[in-house]
């Protein structure tokens, strides 16, 4: 049995609302939580980026974790926001984790996916027995250019596994990737904001890849959705999950519980990771969980889940930590986000 041994996330505290946005650029705000199904999102300090959320969400991570934290012999950081263009975020990660030098570290790229590659490379280090534990981490500090339709969803947020062959809370039974060449969403070197393709990055991108990577799982594992407890998809806006959902066969009751973009944005590569923090937060032992990330350029990775008894050991509270938040307005906003 391989899969996940415990687990950790971190919420920022500051959270702007879609109306204060709209406001200042002269939008009707229920238009457009209507169309998004967004809210509000979670936005990071000033002294806070992807590294030191990483690190807020590892340490709730190894509070848990029942083995020494030294037998973690690697570390992967996936983002689209690291703090250096060049230098390793992972090695940083895993100075402050206090970990000794015998790991491997990597940085991992590939939009809001960059984590669940990481942890698919992860679960290979582990069956074939080259370590026994590791430490793979979402984050980001997303952010995007003021009046684009990106600034009422781009949020921050961080989530930590740690994957193992003993204790494991939540069992990795099969996964499923499904790439291609679809330039939907991209940031060149020396630009600040990325850009994206509008419609595109909808029918040609998100929903074909998550489709094909989805229903192939499926026909590898000879299971259906209605063989499943809970379903969790990559959360761009409130509406994309819930249209694919639909369109794969899940019922709203399988998907409502991981649909924490509501009120707390897309964290990109925490995105779909966050959704499943939420789920586990409720899971019970036996319960299959289908979750499917995405990631811009593109590809998506499906994966299906068993929760084990182990889970009641490593449980985390999501919804009182959610919940615990403070509003800002849009100017403390550009502050917080480095734009003033």
């Amino acid at each position: 049995m391989v899969g996940i041994v415990s687990y950790g996330f971190y919420l920022p505290i500051w959270r702007i609302t879609t109306k204060e946005i709209a406001s200042v650029w002269g939008k009707n705000y229920l238009e457009i939580e209507n169309s998004l199904l967004v809210q509000e999102k979670t936005v990071s300090s000033s002294d806070e980026d992807s590294l030191t959320m990483a690190y807020e969400a590892s340490s709730l991570a190894l509070k848990n974790f029942s083995e020494e934290k030294n037998k973690i012999k690697f570390v992967f950081f996936g983002s689209e926001t690291p703090p250096y263009a060049v230098n390793p975020a992972s090695t940083i990660l895993a100075e402050f984790l206090g970990l000794k030098k015998d790991y491997l570290a990597n940085d991992h790229q590939f939009a809001c996916k960059a984590a669940t590659g990481a942890l698919i490379e992860g679960l290979g280090l582990i069956k074939g027995g080259v370590f026994d534990y590791g430490l793979v981490v979402a984050s980001d500090k997303a952010t995007a250019k003021p009046h684009d339709a990106l600034e009422y969803t781009a949020a921050s947020g961080a989530v930590a596994l740690i994957i193992g062959k003993k204790n494991v809370a939540l069992e990795i039974l099969d996964f499923f990737s499904f790439s291609s060449d679809t330039p939907d969403f991209w940031r060149r070197e020396g630009i600040r904001y990325p850009s994206h393709g509008g419609r595109f990055t909808g029918k040609p991108s998100y929903f074909y890849h998550i489709h094909q990577a989805s229903t192939l799982l499926f026909e590898k594992t000879k299971l259906k959705p209605k063989d499943f407890n809970y379903a969790v998809f990559h959360m761009p806006n409130g509406k994309f999950p819930q249209e694919v959902a639909f369109g794969l066969g899940f019922e709203k009751k399988q998907i409502e519980k991981s649909l924490v973009v509501l009120h707390l944005g897309n964290s990109y590569t925490a995105s779909a990771l966050m959704g499943l923090v939420s789920v586990l937060e409720v899971a019970k032992k036996d319960d299959l969980i289908f979750f499917c990330s995405y990631g811009s350029g593109a590809g998506a990775d499906a994966f299906v889940f068993k929760v084990t008894k182990s889970l009641d050991r490593v449980r985390l509270p999501f919804t009182l930590t959610a919940e615990k938040k403070k509003y800002i307005d849009y100017p403390t906003y550009l502050k917080f986000m480095g734009m003033i």
